[in-house]
């Protein structure tokens, strides 16, 4: 395997492991991003397995010899050299500088939109717990008790009663 080739082969396989892709989906709330994240997992998984297959296949050995008898050892000979001589030029990433700033502000936009995240579900969660709380004392809680918790309704409702409007 050439040099190049096993170094992304070693980096692609190290990443794969590197990654907590049970965790990540532990994490996404809505079904179309679970979709999302599984069809990156899908692709990540499929590039992976392109590199190891690609770049972990050394050529087989040409059997010289073999060709020589059947052939001539003047025409092998001359193959020999032309195939030796072939230099195969070295990979250059020209991609990754240019995209390596743009994937580093989308990782910092993907933690803001996750402490965004967070701080709205706990928002949510105060709010059901809100609403469930205020469910089980509904059946007993008195008007007074329910416009202490919501002033805004009972300026409505005093309104309304005042303006003689009673929703009818």
């Amino acid at each position: 395997m050439s040099g190049a080739g096993k170094k992304v082969t070693d980096v692609a396989f190290k990443a794969g492991k590197a990654i907590d892709w049970e965790g990540m989906a532990k994490l996404l709330v809505t079904d179309e991003a679970r979709r999302e994240f599984a069809n990156l997992r899908r692709a990540f998984n499929d590039v992976n397995s392109q590199l190891e297959t690609k770049f972990s296949q050394e050529p087989e050995p040409i059997d010289w010899e073999y060709y020589r008898k059947g052939i001539g050892s003047r025409l092998v000979d001359m193959y020999k050299q032309a195939y030796e001589s072939v230099q195969i030029p070295k990979f250059v990433d020209k991609v990754t500088p240019e995209y390596k700033p743009k994937f580093d502000q989308l990782l910092v936009e993907l933690k803001e939109a996750e402490e965004n995240s967070l701080k709205e579900s706990e928002r949510l969660e105060k709010e059901i717990a809100e609403v469930q709380d205020l469910k089980k004392k509904l059946s007993t809680m008195t008007a007074d008790e329910y416009f202490a918790k919501h002033p805004e309704l009972r300026k409505k409702f005093d309104d309304e009663i005042r303006n003689n409007n009673w929703g009818y």
